[in-house]
C-alpha cells in the first residue's frame, strides 16, 4: 500500500526552477489522497496565480509519483484556495531563502 510519506518524498523532485527548493519543503503541497487502489490524488498551489511553470509541475508530479510501486493512477489538483504564503514553508527553506 501507497503511504502518505512515500508520496511526499516523491514530491521532493518537484523543484520550483525560480527559487531552487522543492515544492514540499516550500509548502505549496497542500494535500494527499491516497485510495485503496493506489489512486494518488495531490493537491498543490504555486507561488503566485501567474506562475509560468504551472504546465511544467503537473507533469512532474505526474512522472515522480508514479514510480512509486502500487501506484495506479495520478491525479494533480492545482488550488489558489488558501493562498499560499512565506509562513507555509519549511524552517528550513525559510533559512535557505533569508527569511
Amino acid at each position: 500500500m501507497v503511504t502518505v510519506d512515500e508520496v511526499n518524498d516523491a514530491l521532493r523532485e518537484v523543484i520550483d526552477p525560480e527559487l531552487g527548493l522543492d515544492f514540499v519543503e516550500l509548502g505549496l503541497i497542500y494535500g494527499v489522497e491516497i485510495d485503496g487502489a493506489g489512486a494518488v490524488k495531490v493537491t498543490y498551489t504555486l507561488t503566485s496565480p501567474g506562475c509560468p511553470i504551472g504546465p511544467q509541475v503537473e507533469e512532474q508530479i505526474s512522472e515522480f509519483v508514479s514510480e512509486i510501486d502500487g501506484v495506479s493512477a495520478v491525479e494533480s489538483e492545482l488550488t489558489f484556495m488558501p493562498p499560499w504564503s512565506v509562513d507555509k514553508m519549511s524552517d528550513d527553506a525559510k533559512f535557505a531563502l533569508g527569511f
